[in-house]
């Protein structure tokens, strides 16, 4: 499993977490993850894409920010010799704009969604960017035709065996997902989305502000309640919201050149 770091945006935390000073400016992630597998690999979001800058234009004044755009993940896979037949798409935890952002530079490949999720991002405004992004994309839908998960209501077993599970989380948006990863050495990982933004959600149980809740969450009770699954799981793996930079220190980098692999 590997990183890719593919920008930041800068919000004061007030903005982002109950107790958050405005004094205080957080980095928000903009990462993609790649999980390499014997049957084919898979992107856990897309991050940033090369048209970020246009994909921001189409937000709501009050949802821009400073961003700082690294290399495109599309960039850090070509630039590692990377054989992208090898990869089964990408798995968006959500479609907002800075997790889809990236489908841009990845023309061919397919990305995968369940059914509410690909309604939000059809009839939401909350889905412009994906509605940009995916023009021309294949749509791969899955089914949550699992049982509860860790406490969460539905899963899909993605290569079947258990090693990476998803689970529907909703409240932030009408599909959103909890992408659970098993390595091969047993260390256990859960992609939470936007469940909390920033670690704190789970360190000190810290919500959304309340506007905030109103602004970006289609149920604040449903996110609640995930939130304090996640934090419940964090003492047995490790949890890692979306957008919290140093979530992901324990995961590393696309080496300079990725190994070759025969499937």
């Amino acid at each position: 499993m590997y990183r890719l770091p593919t920008g930041t945006y800068t919000t004061r935390a007030v903005f982002a977490v109950t107790g958050g000073s405005v004094r205080d400016k957080r980095d928000f992630a903009a990462t993609a993850v790649l999980i390499s597998h014997p049957k084919g690999d898979l992107l856990i979001d897309a991050g940033f894409g090369a048209h970020v800058a246009e994909h921001i234009k189409m937000l709501a004044r009050m949802e821009r920010a400073p961003y700082q755009l690294g290399r495109t993940a599309a960039q850090q896979l070509d630039a590692a010799g990377y054989d992208r037949s090898r990869l089964l798409g990408v798995l968006v935890t959500h479609v907002h704009w800075d997790h889809v952002s990236g489908l841009d530079s990845l023309p061919r490949v397919p990305v995968w969604i369940n059914e509410a999720e690909l309604r939000y991002g059809a009839d939401d405004s909350h889905g412009t960017v994906f509605r940009a992004v995916s023009q021309g994309l294949e749509l791969r839908e899955y089914t949550f035709d699992g049982p509860e998960y860790l406490g969460f209501p539905a899963s899909f077993d993605f290569y079947g065996d258990g090693s990476v599970i998803v689970a529907l989380a909703a409240g932030h948006t009408s599909g959103s997902v909890v992408v659970f990863v098993t390595l091969p050495t047993g260390k256990r990982y859960a992609f939470i989305g936007d469940l909390t933004w920033q670690m704190d959600g789970i360190s000190r149980g810290a919500q959304r502000p309340w506007l905030m809740r109103r602004v970006a969450d289609v149920d604040a009770k449903t996110v609640r309640a995930g939130l304090q699954r996640s934090i419940a799981l964090s003492r047995v793996l490790q949890v890692v919201p979306a957008h919290d930079v140093a979530a992901y220190d324990s995961i590393p980098l696309l080496p300079s050149r990725f190994p070759s692999v025969t499937l």
